[in-house]
């Protein structure tokens, strides 16, 4: 039976870990032990972050509508139980957008969602 040489698939393993530790600082992108330990960890980063960034958005679309709302006078969770209470369905995300880019637009919805408080 022939005898099976390693050296293309380790050469090919090597060079793909280093081609993904591109930009690393010192060794961290040249040397390959040093380089698969940072690869492994920024893709350990990436993976958390995935799911964090989601978390981290939806925060700052709230502190946007919060800050919005209060200039009309209300707070941000009365503004989203006013919104709910009118029968309003739009996302924080669009909410957000509209208090940043359409001042007079969500001013009316401010103002919707204030009538369905009062009533």
């Amino acid at each position: 039976m022939a005898r099976t040489k390693r050296g293309v698939t380790s050469h090919a393993r090597h060079k793909k870990v280093l081609e993904m530790a591109k930009g690393y600082v010192g060794r961290s992108s040249t040397n390959f032990r040093i380089a698969i330990e940072k690869v492994e960890k920024g893709l350990q980063y990436a993976y958390r972050d995935r799911r964090a960034k989601k978390r981290d958005f939806r925060g700052l679309w709230i502190q946007r509508i919060n800050a919005g709302v209060r200039e009309h006078g209300l707070t941000y969770s009365q503004f989203i139980n006013g919104v709910k209470k009118a029968g309003i369905e739009v996302d924080r995300k669009v909410l957000s957008d509209l208090a940043i880019h359409e001042p007079a637009a969500f001013a009316a919805l401010v103002k919707q969602a204030q009538e369905a408080l009062a009533k």
